[in-house]
């Protein structure tokens, strides 16, 4: 109990802080709704197909592929950089709350801002007609996955490779744009040629977009992207822990400091 009460009070905490601010926030609610819109136009004039098919298509892509990159990955850079420059750390550790609450209270504040996005994505693409199937469950599931992946790949790269906020965007631009683009959030992979194709499979959020599409789209069963799903589940599971280790790493030379 002390523990979940401590990661709700860090959670709420920072999400009390974004809503004051609303600045993040109103952008993280742009940001997938234009890309949404201008995706679909690109993919209805290219495959010559209805605006709802081209809704239907767009949106696991926007949503994996740059929403939830944009909140998960780029949001907890920015707070564990910014608790850094403005001292939080050191405030927290003269309280009893434990560093495993802090961490998952992150975790968990930017992981209701992702299902947000998710709702606001859905709901758009539904309003122009847009045929989202699948189980509700596995779309759940593999939303979630996403979510710790970006999260986790946040805290390696907030405690380890930036030290101010200035550092935020370099980070995001060298680390995150390549992968975007090569994982398909902006052209169907289908388009790549074969050198990059090949790369693709490499590319967690190619997994992340494979297995959405395939449930979202296709309505297919975890059983049917198994590989996607199979894929994406380690890589975020590696990325909580590498995540988890990159943070106590921090904390012991900000005690030291």
């Amino acid at each position: 109990m002390k523990y979940a009460r401590e990661t709700l009070a860090v959670a709420q905490r920072i999400l009390v802080e974004l809503w004051r601010r609303r600045r993040s926030l109103v952008f993280w609610a742009i940001f997938p709704v234009i890309l949404l819109i201008l995706n679909s136009l690109i993919l209805q004039e290219r495959l010559q197909i209805t605006l709802a098919e081209a809704y239907t298509q767009a949106a696991p892509s926007t949503l994996v592929g740059a929403a939830l990159f944009f909140s998960g990955l780029g949001g907890s850079v920015a707070t564990v950089v910014s608790e850094r420059e403005q001292k939080t750390l050191k405030r927290l550790f003269l309280s009893p709350l434990s560093g495993v609450s802090y961490f998952l209270g992150i975790c968990l504040a930017y992981g209701v801002i992702g299902l947000a996005q998710a709702a606001l994505v859905y709901a758009i693409a539904l309003s122009q007609g847009a045929t989202l199937d699948g189980n509700p469950l596995a779309n759940l599931l593999i939303v979630v996955l996403s979510i710790a992946a970006y999260v986790g790949v946040g805290f390696v790269l907030g405690t380890q490779l930036a030290r101010r906020t200035e550092d935020v965007n370099a980070l995001i631009a060298a680390f995150g744009i390549p992968l975007m683009i090569l994982g398909g959030t902006f052209l169907p992979t289908a388009f790549f040629p074969d050198s990059l194709a090949q790369l693709t499979r490499y590319n967690p959020i190619y997994h992340m977009i494979e297995a959405l599409s395939g449930v979202v789209v296709e309505g297919s069963t975890l059983a049917d992207v198994g590989e996607h799903v199979e894929f994406l589940g380690l890589f975020a599971i590696a990325m909580v822990v590498a995540g988890w280790l990159a943070y106590r790493r921090m904390v012991q030379v900000e005690r030291q400091l």
